[in-house]
């Protein structure tokens, strides 16, 4: 649901998952992700997968300092909200997967024939699922050609570079379902970590909106009011880039 009624969810087959290498390895050995695209019915079709993801933006939503909706959040309202178009999931893979003994020849995009419960391999989601994120028209109609995205790392793989895998690998995704630009409407201005992620992957800020979210104080000590940035990035420009060069 956007500001303007009911989106329109892309209708086609799901696209290739994809391998992408992590800029430095875990402690544990684990050196790529794969990304696999899914829609609610598929999410469904993967035991507890929908509700761990429900659970873990929940209580980020619970926080009250990344997302602008007030908890508490149902199953039902997460897949509605979440699941509204496309959502992409991110499986971390060490030595002992198949596919990772390639990875360092392939570049990074490279599609491989595998899918979430054979990347998974057995583990738990709160182990192997480093990260998610949905992408969804920004407006209806004749402006729906202009996506918009929401991105979760849960807390216990945080600071491990995740994001800055998944914010790759949307600017490989969005365009590939059909969009031609991006806009994020809400990046707070104390999301730093966000905004310099945006700013290096060549998003503009298009605007900034005073007093834009009631957030919780990091301290946990009352609420404030806090401007947000909205960003703006065209694919099209970045295609004509490419075939210049």
């Amino acid at each position: 649901m956007s500001a303007y009624g009911a989106i329109q969810a892309r209708d086609g087959p799901a696209l290739p998952s994809t391998l992408w290498a992590l800029r430095k390895a875990t402690t544990d050995g684990k050196t790529h992700v794969t990304l696999h695209h899914l829609t609610l019915k598929t999410a469904r079709e993967l035991p507890g997968l929908c509700e761990y993801l429900c659970k873990v933006f929940s209580d980020e939503v619970d926080k009250g300092l990344t997302y602008p909706q007030e908890g508490p959040l149902t199953q039902a309202a997460f897949e509605t909200y979440f699941f509204a178009a496309d959502v992409f999931v991110a499986v971390l893979q060490g030595p002992g997967s198949p596919i990772v003994a390639q990875g360092d020849t392939q570049a990074p995009g490279t599609s491989v024939d595998l899918n979430v419960a054979s990347a998974a391999a057995g583990r738990r989601w709160d182990d192997c699922l480093v990260g998610y994120y949905y992408v969804k028209p920004n407006y209806p109609g004749r402006s729906s050609h202009i996506c918009n995205a929401g991105f979760v790392v849960p807390p216990q793989h945080r600071g491990g570079g995740y994001g800055v895998v998944l914010a790759d690998t949307y600017l490989h995704y969005a365009p590939k379902l059909g969009y031609q630009a991006s806009v994020f409407n809400l990046v707070y201005v104390n999301n730093v970590a966000s905004i310099r992620l945006w700013e290096r992957l060549g998003f503009t800020k298009a605007g900034r909106i005073p007093r834009a979210g009631r957030l919780r104080k990091k301290d946990g000590d009352g609420e404030e009011y806090v401007d947000a940035w909205v960003f703006y990035k065209s694919f099209i420009e970045d295609d004509a880039g490419a075939g210049a060069a």
